[in-house]
């Protein structure tokens, strides 16, 4: 009965590490901010040239309803028809899609 309670304790310990090592991994892994720009900046230069962008490094909680998530905030700007025109962009931090775009 010993050797079966001391296997069963090893095997809780085992998978109650791997659990906590998953949700680790999860959490921490966030998509790099510059892969994002970059990403962005691609798609705008598909219209044209853009004079300038930016993003911040550090997340922002963002919420729509009841989804909640990380964002990088980030921003374009660009040259056209002799106008200047600003966009400003929210991406998920955890999975780099672009979630808004909005001229300012």
């Amino acid at each position: 009965m010993k050797n079966r309670d001391l296997l069963v304790g090893f095997a809780a310990g085992v998978a109650a590490t791997y659990i906590i090592r998953e949700v680790y991994d999860r959490k921490a892994t966030l998509y790099p901010a510059d892969d994002v720009l970059k990403s962005v900046k691609s798609a705008f230069k598909e219209e044209g040239p853009i004079d300038g962008s930016w993003i911040f490094m550090k997340t922002e909680p963002y919420k729509q309803h009841a989804v909640a998530t990380e964002v990088y905030k980030g921003g374009i700007t660009r040259h056209r028809e002799d106008e200047l025109e600003q966009f400003e962009f929210l991406a998920d931090a955890y999975t780099g899609a672009v979630l808004e775009v909005n001229k300012v």
